[in-house]
């Protein structure tokens, strides 16, 4: 267990590779990978529940985006998660060597703060529970080299619980946390090729032990042509936040360029996704990262980091036909849709944006702060 203060244990780990051997690894990786890669890749993805951007163009479900302010605080200059707790906006920023979730008010001025005496290591996303915890995901992991993630909880009592998680297959870099009504925690891993996976515990959490986690469902992001983030097109396909509505009845997730909003029954986030979402591009941003649902639990707020950053609302317009309950979660069941209408890549191009994507994140983790 750890006490107040105390350092999670990759927060304090040294980072020895040379940059220059980073670099080369993986940019060899991706150009030796380039040519073998189906011309499909990015477009289908791995099996699993697929994001069918196609289908989900078609309903209407957000108005035109309204900047609702500006945040030019210099404490949050890497905006990474977001929740709503009635007229207040909670955020919190991408790394630092405490856990600090600011509270905003309607002018994006920062008014309050939510602590927890833990060094993490790499926080990316937050949510808030029925109970009015405030949870952040402490996931991030670009070099791919954590043996535990964990998840902060900022209980209203004070009180800062670190519970500790595994996947069963190896480290992931996930920066989406979608915190289930039931509060049974998801996380969607942020892959350069658009093949997320959802993991979430296989057991009740536990801060004396670390927990396994499970992988529940695949998703296949693909191409959508809207511009923004630091990576070129690659940024369509890597999620990087997530949120669930106040009465669970819709979840979203998002990449650096757009959302995805499906429907929800119950606690039933792994059915939910098995849907094709609706899609909504954002505004274009350098580095957007985080959504929330905002107040009304229909509308979307986003935003992502630098300064000033904009909080953007996205008013909901339309409604998305309540999810039916399923019998089941299991993701070997789920059905995985193909769209031949959907843009397909050469296997150069997908090699390419791999080169790219690789270079970024690399030069990123290459850093000598924390991300």
């Amino acid at each position: 267990m750890l006490l107040d203060g105390e350092p999670l244990p990759e927060a304090t780990a040294r980072r020895s590779w040379p940059r220059s051997v980073l670099t080369a690894a993986a940019l060899s990786a991706a150009v030796l990978a380039g040519p073998f890669l189906p011309g499909s890749f990015l477009a289908a993805g791995s099996p699993g529940p697929e994001v069918q951007t196609a289908a989900a163009e078609e309903t209407v479900l957000f108005g035109d985006p309204t900047d609702v302010c500006s945040v030019t605080d210099a404490r949050l200059p890497e905006m990474s998660g977001l929740a709503v707790a009635g007229s207040t906006t909670l955020a919190m920023n991408d790394g630092g060597d405490s856990v600090v979730v600011h509270e905003l008010d309607g002018a994006c001025a920062v008014v309050g703060e939510r602590t927890a005496a833990v060094d993490p290591y790499d926080p990316e996303d937050l949510a808030l529970g029925a109970d009015g915890t405030v949870w952040v995901a402490d996931t991030g992991d670009n070099r791919l080299g954590r043996t535990t993630v964990a998840l902060i909880a900022l209980r209203p009592d004070g009180s800062s619980p670190v519970y500790r998680l595994t996947y069963p297959d190896g480290p992931h870099d996930a920066e989406a946390l979608l915190l289930a009504p039931d509060g049974t925690p998801y996380l969607v891993t942020k892959e350069v090729l658009g093949a997320s996976a959802v993991y979430r515990p296989a057991q009740a959490l536990d801060a004396e032990a670390a927990v396994p986690m499970e992988k529940v469902a695949d998703l296949s992001f693909t191409l959508t042509g809207t511009p923004g983030g630091p990576v070129g097109r690659a940024g369509q396909l890597m999620v990087t936040g997530g949120a669930v509505s106040p009465d669970g009845a819709l979840l979203a997730l998002r990449t650096y360029t757009d959302a995805y909003v499906w429907s929800m029954a119950g606690s039933d986030v792994v059915g939910a996704l098995a849907a094709p979402p609706v899609r909504v591009a954002l505004p274009e941003a350098p580095q957007g990262e985080a959504i929330a649902f905002a107040a009304d639990g229909r509308s979307l707020l986003v935003t992502g980091e630098g300064l000033p950053a904009a909080l953007t609302l996205l008013p909901a317009v339309g409604a998305l036909s309540p999810a039916a309950a399923t019998a089941g979660t299991d993701p070997a069941v789920a059905g995985t849709a193909t769209d031949p209408a959907r843009p397909r890549l050469s296997p150069w191009t997908a090699g390419a944006i791999a080169v790219v994507a690789a270079a970024v994140l690399v030069a990123g983790v290459g850093r000598l702060r924390r991300r």
